[in-house]
């Protein structure tokens, strides 16, 4: 059922940030929803803007992060914390 699917990635807030290249918002917009393996379209149609904009908001992360694709560029993410997976923010009992 995918009407209320729980995200698989998070949005880290700026206070959780350690390291994290210059992204704008909607940059982070941007590349959480290709973390959930969303495409420009799709991305397009769920921020509301044209999927031109969105390949182009791609692009902007891709030199900020030095990034050669969507994969490299979500594992970057992961990795600086831009982007969390939903399982970095609870504590293991």
């Amino acid at each position: 059922n995918r009407q209320n699917p729980k995200p698989l990635v998070l949005p880290v807030s700026a206070q959780e940030k350690t390291v994290s290249p210059s992204l704008s918002r909607r940059e982070i917009e941007v590349l959480t929803h290709v973390a959930l393996g969303q495409t420009s379209k799709e991305i397009a149609g769920a921020l509301g803007i044209g999927e031109r904009t969105v390949n182009w908001h791609l692009e902007r992360v891709f030199v900020k992060l030095g990034a050669g694709s969507r994969a490299e560029a979500v594992a970057l993410a992961f990795e600086l914390g831009i982007v969390r997976r939903p399982h970095d923010s609870q504590t293991s009992p």
